[in-house]
């Protein structure tokens, strides 16, 4: 049991007394929701299942380097991400995952369907909402690593500008300009496909 301790404290007590129950208690914590991001970031439960070993692997070799003061969340997400990235190099057969997910967050603004489709779809619009939910997962493939990460990070995670901004070591300033731009990408990349483009869209590159 970790009885209420937060998750700096409990990381606290493997690297003053190598508590096992302690870390043991983080990975319980962390289990569903590390687990469900790195599926949907990777499009694959075998290779989110050892991404999801290899990270906290790494939380526990590199627990020393943890700075007091420091949430543990977007640190946990930082390995995460970047172990996640190197699964991808190493196996770039990799699928992309849904984006068509609401997560409530505070800077979710819609799922990029969405966006990208139009919403109050009809049920005689159901195939094009299908066709859109593949193009978008091939689309947002196709974005370069950087863009990709903020975009999963923010519109599926659920995560603040400020939190996707520490687990990705840059300024929430380049969070908002690489969203901003993944999404002129889409939306470029929407135009030249011959879709109709949602009024919810026009403007975009103007923001």
């Amino acid at each position: 049991m970790d009885g209420g301790l937060s998750d700096e404290e409990l990381l606290g007590r493997c690297r003053r007394t190598e508590d096992k129950a302690a870390f043991e208690s983080l990975v319980h914590r962390y289990e569903r929701e590390l687990f469900s991001y790195l599926r949907r970031y990777l499009g694959n439960a075998e290779m989110a299942e050892d991404v999801f070993q290899a990270t906290f692997l790494q939380v526990h070799l590199k627990r020393e380097q943890f700075e007091e003061g420091r949430r543990f969340r977007p640190w946990l997400y930082t390995i995460a991400t970047n172990q996640a990235i190197d699964a991808q190099r190493r196996n770039r057969r990799h699928r992309m995952v849904s984006l068509d997910h609401r997560t409530g967050g505070e800077d979710d603004v819609g799922s990029l369907v969405e966006m990208l489709a139009g919403n109050g779809q009809t049920a005689d619009a159901e195939m094009e909402v299908e066709e859109a939910r593949d193009w978008v997962r091939s689309a947002v493939d196709d974005l370069p690593e950087s863009l990709k990460s903020a975009l999963m990070l923010v519109y599926h995670q659920g995560m603040k500008y400020r939190e996707a901004a520490d687990v990705l070591g840059i300024p929430v300033g380049t969070v908002k300009s690489r969203l901003h731009s993944a999404l002129l990408k889409l939306n470029d990349s929407w135009r030249r496909s011959g879709r109709a483009l949602p009024d919810a869209m026009e403007g975009e590159g103007d923001a």
